[in-house]
């Protein structure tokens, strides 16, 4: 996995890779679908979620450009793996899953494996961010948002904060690294397409 789809697609930076190679994939989807594990695709998991493909877990954690110690806030736990990504890599990471039943789930899932103290999981509408934690240096999306949400890109820090997520329709959308650069200037840059299950709140997509 790390060879072929990721180095060999560009991932270049050592800990992304490093981590990736570390958290044990297969330990955050079904255990039926644990020889699919390693494919180059997204796959299932609980309330009709998914955990996304490694490249593209690989590529948002690169555009993150983390440093040990940061604080990122991520929106959209699901089963967990990208936080786990990001704990390996000295993160301490706060998720926010709107489904109880996952995060329950990634909760028991990261504590067994040892991320309990990197990770704390809560439950809510991720679309609102976490003003009380605010300001942060580091977001993470892993839904897809039709704009990106004012909560979260004001709780970015002024001093280059960076906010990592997919934005456009329910079935096709752009990646997207926003960076703050002072109270009143954010900076977009366009980083590819993606497919993302999305974004359900008040600052995201309806229901429906």
């Amino acid at each position: 996995m790390v060879e072929r789809q990721l180095r060999g697609r560009g991932i270049a930076d050592e800990r992304v890779l490093a981590a990736m190679a570390a958290v044990p994939r297969e330990a955050f989807i079904e255990d039926h679908q644990r020889g699919l594990a390693y494919l180059d695709g997204a796959l299932p998991i609980a309330a009709g979620q998914t955990i996304s493909q490694p490249y593209i877990v690989a590529l948002m954690t690169e555009l993150l450009w983390t440093s040990e110690g940061d604080r990122v806030l991520e929106i959209g736990t699901g089963s967990g793996y990208q936080a786990a990504v990001l704990a390996t890599m000295g993160c301490r990471v706060t998720t926010i899953e709107r489904l109880p039943e996952l995060a329950a789930s990634a909760r028991e899932r990261l504590g067994a494996l040892g991320f309990g103290e990197m990770v704390s999981v809560r439950v809510g509408d991720g679309s609102l961010g976490d003003p009380e934690g605010a300001p942060y240096p580091r977001i993470i999306v892993t839904a897809a948002a039709p704009k990106v949400p004012e909560p979260l890109r004001n709780q970015l820090d002024p001093e280059g904060g960076r906010l990592v997520l997919p934005v456009g329709g329910r079935w096709q959308q752009e990646l997207v690294v926003v960076i703050r650069r002072g109270e009143d200037e954010w900076v977009e840059q366009p980083a590819g397409g993606c497919v993302f299950v999305p974004l359900v709140g008040e600052a995201g997509f309806d229901r429906r």
